[in-house]
C-alpha cells in the first residue's frame, strides 16, 4: 500500500535467536505491522500503516518486550527563526523525514535536537531539510563556543547596522506624519513630495525588509504562515498603495507606515535577541567556570598543559587559589575547597587523601596532588552543562498549548484582516480604500505569535539555569513542570537522610570470642558493597584482625548475606532472615531492642544450627536533614521515610529528623510498590534515593530525585538530581518549579491577552499601524524580560 511506511530500527539488548524471534512475533501481532528482525545486524526492518499504528507505539512495544531502540542524537544550530511558527515549520519538516524519531526546536536557544537513525539519514539530510523550509543550519560543535558567541555578536551588529540605516531613512517619513495632524507649516515641502518619499521608503522595503519577503516565501512554499507573512503583507500593502498614489498624483501616501513598521519590527527583534542572550547566561557562566590549564606531573617533571590534554590517570598539582581542572581523588596533601558551584553552599569543604575533588571548584588554602579520574565530557561540570542544555531541548507539556495556537494563529489573523478591509470598504466607510487598508494593516501587524512562542522556552531556560547554580539538575522541561505538583515526598533512609557512612559500634558474641565473631562476619561482609558491610569490615580491620577466605557467597536481597566460612555456612543479616533458619536471638533480645532504640542498625550472625552473635553499626544523620524535612512539612508536603531496616531503628532516625510516617523492613523490590500505593491514594509523589535498589522506585514516582553523591544508576533513573547530596535541594527544586511555572503562565497570559485585546482595537480603527508595530515588537521583549525575573529567585 502507498500509505505504508518503511523504516529500520536499531535494537539493543538482543543476545540470541530467541530474542530476535520474540521481538519479531511481538511486532507482527500489532495491527498494520510487518517486521523482520536480524540478530546479526541488530536491526528490525519494519513496514507499518501509520493510520493503524504509530512509530512511537512500535518503539514502546520493543521496550515492553525488554529491549531498547538505539537512537542517534544530534544538535543543530539554526539561523533565521523569528517566531513560534518557524519552530513548528522546522519541526514538521524534520519529523516528516523517514528515520527521524523526534525533533525538538528551541526558539530561545536557536537550536534543534534531533533523534534519528543514522542508517537511514545523514546530518546533511537534516540540514538540507531545514534549508528547504527556509532556514540555515549547521552541526552544533561543543568546541566552538567562542566562535558561536563571536558569530552571534556579528549577527547582532549586522542587525543594529540595518536598524540604524532604516531609522535614518525612515526619520524624514516620520516627520511627514506631522502633516497628517495639521502641522504642514513645520514640515519641509521636499519631505511631502511623493517621489522623495518613494526614494526613502524603497530601500527600507526591499533591502532592509528583504528578510520578511524571504521568510514569507519559505513559509508559504511549505504550506504554512508565520510572522514574516504578516509583516510582508502589511508593509507591502502600504508601500504599493503609496506607489500607486504617487503615480496618479494623489496625496494619500503611506510610505511612512511601511518604513516605520519595518524599522520598529527590526528594533524589537534586536531587543529580543539581546534579551534572549541573557536567558542563556547560566550555561555561559557554567562553561566559564572550567580551568583553562592544569599542572601535570609527567616523566618526572611538572608541566602546564591545556585542559583538553589532561587524560585519566594524570597526577595533577593544585596550589592555593587555583581552580581544580578535572575530577579526581587526592593522593597527597590536604586543603579546603570551595564547592559552591556544585552545592550552592559557600562554606569550604575540608579535603584529605582519599577524598574526591571536582573540576571547576576552587582550592582555598593547601597544596595537594590528585589523580584524574574523570576528564572531558565525564566531569561533573560537563554533566551539569549537558543536563541544563538537555532540559532546554525538551518541551514542557504546557508548551503544547502554545504550539497548537501558533500553528493556526497566522492564517486566522490574515482572514480577520481581510474581513476588516471588506467591512470598512463596503459598510463602515464605503469605498474609502485608504481607511480600509490602514485598519487591515493594523490588524496584520498587531497580531504576532512571537511572544507566544517565547513564553515557555525562555522561562525554562532561566529556571533550569538558576536551579543548576544551586546544584539542582532537571533532566527536562516536563520534569520541571511535574515537580511543582508534588505533595508527597518519599525519602530513602541510608545515604539520603543519613550520611550512608556507618561505623561499627557494638558487638556481642554467643559462645565464641569477640575476635571470632568479628572475623567471621567481616570475612563475609568484605564481599558486599553495602555501606553497613563496609562499616563492619573497616571497623574489624582497624582492630588488626585478619580476614578469612569464603566460598559460595550469595546476597539475599533485603535480608542479608550467606557464605561458606571454613567449611560451614554462615548467615549474616536481619532478625527476619535469621528467624527463617529457626534460630532465635534469645538472651540478646534486650540488647537488640536497646541498640535499635538508639537508632543503630543491628546485624545478626548465625549458622544453620546456632546463633553466633550480633553487631551494631550507627549511621549519623546528615546535618541539614531535619531542617530540610521541616521545610517540606511547612510547604504542606507529606513526608514518608522508607527503609529496609527494622522498625525500631527506622523510628529512632525518623524521630530525630521529624518524619511522622515510617515504612520499615521494605524489600528493595517493594519500594516501588510503596510509591505506587501513595500514587493510588491521589498523591503526586517524589521519591528521593541514592542507591541501586532505589532505581525502580525512582522510575515509578511522578518525579524521581537522585542524591548526586549516590550511584550512577540511581541518577540515571531519576528526573531530578541534587548534586551536593543535601536534602534542602528537594524544597528548593519544588520552589523553583512553582516559580518557573507561574512565570510561564504569566507569559502565556500576557501573550494571549495582548492579541485578544489588540486585534479588536485594531479592527475598530483605533490603532495606527506604526503604533501596532511598536506594540508587537515590545510584546516579545516584555515576555523575555519577565522570564529574566526568575534570575532573582532567592532560595
Amino acid at each position: 500500500m502507498s500509505s505504508e511506511i518503511q523504516t529500520t530500527l536499531k535494537i539493543q539488548g538482543m543476545t540470541c535467536a530467541t530474542c530476535s524471534t520474540r521481538i519479531e512475533k511481538g511486532l507482527n501481532k500489532m495491527e498494520g505491522v510487518d517486521a523482520s528482525v536480524n540478530l546479526t545486524l541488530e536491526k528490525a526492518s519494519i513496514t507499518f500503516n501509520p493510520e493503524k499504528t504509530s512509530l512511537e507505539e512500535i518503539e514502546n512495544k520493543i521496550k515492553d518486550l525488554g529491549y531498547k531502540v538505539a537512537k542517534d542524537k544530534i544538535e543543530l544550530d539554526i539561523i533565521g527563526m523569528t517566531c513560534a511558527s518557524c519552530v513548528g515549520r522546522i519541526e514538521k519538516g524534520l519529523n516528516s523525514l523517514p528515520g527521524v524519531y523526534s525533533a525538538n526546536v528551541n526558539l530561545a536557544m536557536e537550536k534543534a535536537v534531533v533523534e534519528y537513525n543514522s542508517d537511514e539519514l545523514d546530518p546533511s539530510d537534516l540540514i538540507k531539510k531545514i534549508k528547504d523550509v527556509g532556514y540555515e543550519a549547521k552541526i552544533r560543535e561543543e568546541d566552538e563556543d567562542d566562535e558561536k558567541e563571536s558569530a552571534k555578536d556579528k549577527e547582532l551588529k549586522a542587525k543594529l547596522r540595518k536598524i540604524i540605516i532604516s531609522a535614518i531613512l525612515s526619520f524624514p517619513l516620520l516627520w511627514s506624519m506631522l502633516a497628517h495632524f495639521g502641522l504642514e507649516s513645520i514640515t519641509p515641502e521636499i519631505i511631502m513630495n511623493g517621489w522623495f518619499q518613494f526614494l526613502l521608503a524603497t530601500p527600507v522595503q526591499f533591502y532592509i525588509g528583504y528578510q520578511f519577503y524571504h521568510g514569507s516565501y519559505s513559509a508559504l512554499k511549505n504550506g504554512s504562515a508565520n510572522m514574516d507573512v504578516l509583516v510582508a503583507l502589511g508593509t507591502s500593502a502600504a508601500y504599493f498603495y503609496s506607489v500607486y498614489s504617487s503615480i496618479i498624483g494623489s496625496d494619500q501616501l503611506y510610505y511612512e507606515v511601511s518604513a516605520i513598521l519595518i524599522t520598529l519590527v527590526l528594533f524589537g527583534k534586536y531587543l529580543e535577541a539581546v534579551a534572549k542572550g541573557r536567558t542563556s547566561e547560566a550555561i555561559k557562566k557554567l562553561m566559564s567556570l572550567q580551568a583553562k590549564t592544569a599542572m601535570v606531573e609527567r616523566n618526572g617533571e611538572v608541566i602546564e598543559v591545556p585542559i583538553k590534554e589532561v587524560v585519566k590517570g594524570d597526577i595533577i598539582i593544585v596550589r592555593p587559589g587555583e581552580k581544580i581542572p578535572v575530577d579526581g581523588e587526592i593522593i597527597d596533601g590536604y586543603s579546603s575547597v570551595d564547592e559552591s558551584m556544585i552545592t550552592g553552599e559557600s562554606i569550604p569543604v575540608d579535603k584529605k587523601v582519599g577524598d574526591i575533588v571536582i573540576g571547576a571548584t576552587i582550592n582555598k588554602h593547601g597544596t595537594f596532588k590528585f589523580k584524574a579520574t574523570k576528564v572531558g565530557k565525564e566531569t561533573a561540570l560537563a554533566q551539569i552543562i549537558k543536563a541544563v542544555e538537555d532540559a532546554n531541548s525538551t518541551k514542557a507539556p504546557i508548551q503544547k498549548l502554545a504550539d497548537v495556537i501558533s500553528g493556526v494563529f497566522v492564517p486566522i489573523v490574515i482572514v480577520i484582516s481581510v474581513l476588516t478591509f471588506i467591512g470598512y470598504y463596503f459598510w463602515l466607510d464605503p469605498y474609502n480604500f485608504a481607511h480600509a487598508l490602514i485598519n487591515a494593516i493594523a490588524v496584520l501587524v498587531i497580531a504576532c505569535p512571537c511572544a507566544l512562542g517565547l513564553a515557555t522556552p525562555t522561562s525554562i531556560m532561566v529556571g533550569t539555569g538558576k536551579a543548576a547554580e544551586h546544584g539542582i539538575l532537571f533532566k527536562g522541561g516536563e520534569h520541571l513542570q511535574n515537580t511543582q505538583k508534588i505533595n508527597a515526598v518519599v525519602l530513602d533512609k541510608t545515604g539520603t537522610i543519613t550520611k550512608g557512612e556507618p561505623e561499627l559500634t557494638d558487638y556481642y558474641p554467643v559462645e565464641i570470642s569477640e575476635e571470632q565473631l568479628l572475623k567471621i562476619v567481616a570475612s563475609i561482609e568484605q564481599n558486599s558493597e553495602h555501606p553497613i558491610g563496609k562499616a563492619i569490615v573497616n571497623g574489624v580491620k582497624e582492630k588488626g584482625i585478619s580476614l578469612l577466605s569464603t566460598t559460595d557467597f550469595e546476597i539475599v536481597p533485603g535480608n542479608g548475606l550467606q557464605a561458606n566460612v571454613e567449611g560451614e555456612m554462615v548467615y549474616v543479616g536481619t532478625r527476619r532472615f535469621i528467624n527463617r533458619l529457626g534460630i532465635e536471638v534469645g538472651e540478646l533480645e534486650t540488647k537488640m531492642t536497646r541498640l535499635e532504640e538508639e537508632g543503630k542498625t543491628v546485624v545478626v550472625a548465625a549458622t544453620s544450627e546456632k546463633l553466633l552473635g550480633i553487631l551494631a553499626v550507627a549511621d549519623t544523620v546528615k546535618e541539614d536533614s531535619q531542617q530540610a524535612i521541616s521545610k517540606l512539612k511547612e510547604m504542606g508536603i507529606k513526608v514518608v521515610m522508607i527503609t529496609g531496616d527494622n522498625l525500631r531503628t527506622a523510628k529512632s532516625i525518623a524521630a530525630k529528623v521529624g518524619v511522622d510516617e515510617v515504612r520499615a523492613e521494605v524489600l528493595p523490590e517493594d519500594k516501588a510498590k510503596e510509591v505506587q500505593k501513595l500514587k493510588d491514594q491521589g498523591y503526586a509523589v517524589a521519591m528521593v534515593g541514592d542507591g541501586i535498589n532505589d532505581a525502580p522506585a525512582l522510575a515509578t514516582a511522578d518525579v524521581g530525585i537522585a542524591i548526586g553523591t549516590g550511584t550512577d544508576i540511581a541518577i540515571e533513573a531519576a528526573d531530578v538530581t541534587l548534586i551536593g547530596g543535601s536534602l534542602k535541594g528537594i524544597a528548593d527544586a519544588i520552589f523553583i518549579s512553582k516559580k518557573t511555572m507561574r512565570n510561564i503562565k504569566q507569559n502565556l497570559f500576557a501573550s494571549l491577552i495582548y492579541n485578544t485585546l489588540g486585534i479588536p482595537i485594531a479592527m475598530a480603527g483605533l490603532l495606527a499601524p506604526w503604533v501596532a508595530g511598536a506594540a508587537m515588537a515590545l510584546s516579545s521583549v516584555s515576555v523575555v524580560l519577565n522570564s529574566l525575573r526568575l534570575k532573582k529567585i532567592e532560595l
